[in-house]
């Protein structure tokens, strides 16, 4: 465990990290600011958030009056933008999860999409854009009548690191295990490239955050997910 999370200081910063490493070929960048293509994700990330700097370069990155989000920059406002809406989070690590295949799960692709788009919709995890699946291996189950029940999948990609996001189960079929069951098969694709596990929730849901410490996952630290507006 200490191993692992010596190992992470990079996850202080992990849409950074992504942006300009794995993720590089979904990025556009300018100087200390950076973000996904539009159609693939909503984060923006800064090498700094302290340094004003990064906050100009994202300044000219985007459009007047545009939102961005950005994880664990705080919620102060800066030169030239506006705080819109902040949502606390946690972000935990894999120290003692038991990966294992899903062999009746499929790999989710493009084709799918309207079907994750209207799972996601109905769920909530979080974002999920067009071309999201693009950024890892995303598995899912269907039910006997063909219909998508449950996804998981890759989503930030920081150095060393992937990160577990989308994990959604359709209401009519909650309480089977099926987001556990994803999760450690998505886990154990992550673990055969030689890299951790890692995700992020809502710091007020508890449900999750309770589910996720008991198969294996602790809580690194605490963020937020910060909505800001160029002004």
């Amino acid at each position: 465990m200490t191993r692992v999370l010596a190992a992470a200081a990079v996850l202080d910063n992990p849409v950074w990290s992504s942006l300009t490493g794995a993720h590089s070929g979904f990025a556009v960048v300018n100087g200390q600011a950076a973000r996904y293509d539009h159609d693939v994700a909503p984060f923006h990330a800064l090498a700094d958030p302290a340094d004003p700097r990064a906050w100009a370069d994202l300044t000219e990155l985007v459009e007047p009056g545009t939102a961005v989000t950005i994880a664990g920059a705080g919620t102060v406002a800066h030169p030239g933008w506006q705080v819109d809406r902040s949502v606390a989070g946690v972000q935990l690590v894999d120290v003692a999860l038991r990966p294992a295949p899903a062999p009746d799960a499929i790999r989710l692709g493009a084709a799918d999409v309207p079907e994750i788009l209207d799972l996601i919709d109905r769920t909530r995890p979080g974002p999920f854009l067009r071309r999201t699946v693009e950024l890892g291996s995303y598995l899912g189950l269907r039910s006997p009548d063909g219909r998508l029940i449950a996804m998981a999948g890759e989503r930030l990609h920081p150095a060393g690191w992937t990160e577990i996001s989308a994990v959604c189960t359709d209401p009519a079929h909650r309480r089977k295990g099926l987001a556990t069951y994803l999760v450690r098969a998505v886990a154990a694709g992550i673990r055969q490239r030689g890299e951790t596990p890692f995700l992020h929730t809502s710091a007020g849901n508890v449900h999750a955050i309770r589910l996720y410490e008991s198969i294996g996952f602790l809580l690194r630290r605490r963020t937020d997910f910060t909505a800001y507006r160029r002004t």
